[in-house]
C-alpha cells in the first residue's frame, strides 16, 4: 500500500514575466512570445523526490520545447528572472538544465576503456560502486534488467533509479475521456508518443551519489533518461526549474501522491487521474516524510518550506 501524505507541490510565485500561474499555483502558462517562461518549484526538492509536470498545451510556429532541470539558486535571490534557462540561467552557475526534444533525450554513457597493465589480460572491467567480482552486483543488474524489459502498468509497478523507486502509473499521462481514450491510453503506456506531445509527463529529481554529491535524472513518460548531470553538490537546497519555452505553451504539476483530504472526493478530473488536478481545496504542506521499503526510498516525500 502506498502511503498518503499532505504534500501539495506548487510553482514558486517568482517566475518569468510571461508566465501566469492559476489560482492553485500548479499550472503555468506562457501568455505571450516564446521566452520569459522560466518557473521554479516553490520548495526545494528532497533526495529522490520527483518534480513531475504534464504538458497541457502547445503553440505552433516556434522552434524548441520545454526545458527542465535543477538550480541551487534560491529564486528569491534573483534580481531578475532570466529570459532563458539556457543559456542565461546556466551561465549564472549552479544550475543544470536539460532541453527536451522530440527525440534523442536518452543519455548514453560511453564505457570506460581500461588500459591493461603489463601481464594483465585485456577485457576486464573497472569495479564501480555496488559492483563486486563475486556476483554481489547481481541485485543492481536485476534492477537494470527490470527497467529495460517491456513496461506495462501491471508488470512494472515502480521505476527504479539507484535506491529510489517511483510509482510508474503516476509517471505516464492519461487521455482525456473521449471516443479514442482507449487507443490513446495504450500509446501512453507503451511510451509511443513523443516527449514533447500534449499529455506527456516529464519529471526531474536528484539521486545521492556519495557524500555531498548527487546526479540529476530526467524521467519522461515513465522512462529514466539517465544521469544528465553528475556530481551536483547537495550542500544547499536544490529547486526544480521548468522553462515553458517556445512550442510548449502550458504545463501543470502532477501531484505524485493524492492528498489524504482529497481521497474519496470524485470530480470530473478524477476520471483519469484518481484525484483532483488542481487540489485547490487542499493547499497544505507537511513536514518531510520519507519511507524506507526494502532498501528503497519511496518518492512520496512532502516538504514544508
Amino acid at each position: 500500500m502506498e502511503p498518503v501524505s499532505d504534500q501539495f507541490t506548487q510553482f514558486h510565485p517568482i517566475h518569468g514575466t510571461n508566465v501566469r500561474l492559476d489560482h492553485s499555483g500548479t499550472q503555468a502558462t506562457r501568455v505571450e512570445s516564446f521566452a520569459n517562461g522560466v518557473c521554479f518549484s516553490k520548495c526545494p526538492l528532497k533526495p529522490g523526490e520527483i518534480f513531475l509536470i504534464e504538458i497541457e498545451d502547445k503553440e505552433l510556429g516556434w522552434c524548441g520545447h520545454l526545458r527542465i532541470g535543477l538550480t541551487a539558486r534560491d529564486p528569491r535571490s534573483l534580481e531578475v528572472v532570466p529570459e532563458y534557462s539556457i543559456p542565461n540561467l546556466t551561465d549564472l552557475g549552479d544550475s543544470w538544465i536539460f532541453a527536451i526534444t522530440r527525440n534523442h533525450n536518452k543519455i548514453v554513457e560511453e564505457a570506460e576503456v581500461i588500459e591493461p597493465r603489463q601481464g594483465e589480460l585485456v577485457g576486464g572491467r573497472r569495479l564501480g560502486r555496488r559492483e563486486e567480482e563475486d556476483g554481489a552486483g547481481d541485485q543492481a543488474d536485476e534492477r537494470t534488467a527490470r527497467n529495460r524489459k517491456p513496461k506495462t502498468f501491471f508488470t512494472d509497478t515502480h521505476l527504479y533509479i539507484e535506491n529510489v523507486r517511483i510509482p510508474r502509473d503516476k509517471l505516464v499521462g492519461r487521455s482525456r475521456p473521449g471516443r479514442y481514450s482507449h487507443i490513446l491510453d495504450d500509446l501512453y503506456k507503451t511510451n509511443a508518443l513523443p516527449p514533447t506531445a500534449r499529455r506527456s509527463r516529464i519529471g526531474v529529481l536528484y539521486v545521492p551519489r556519495g557524500e555531498g554529491l548527487a546526479d540529476m535524472h530526467i524521467v519522461i513518460n515513465g522512462e529514466d533518461m539517465g544521469a544528465s548531470a553528475k556530481g551536483i553538490s547537495t550542500a544547499g537546497p536544490l529547486y526544480a526549474v521548468v522553462d515553458v519555452f517556445a512550442a510548449t505553451k502550458c504545463v501543470r504539476i502532477v501531484q505524485s501522491h493524492p492528498c489524504r483530504h482529497c481521497v474519496g472526493r470524485p470530480s470530473r478530473s478524477t476520471l483519469f487521474t484518481g484525484w483532483p488536478l488542481t487540489g485547490s481545496s487542499c493547499q497544505r504542506h507537511s513536514n518531510t516524510t520519507a519511507s524506507m521499503n526494502e532498501g528503497h526510498i519511496d518518492t512520496w516525500t512532502s516538504l514544508k518550506c
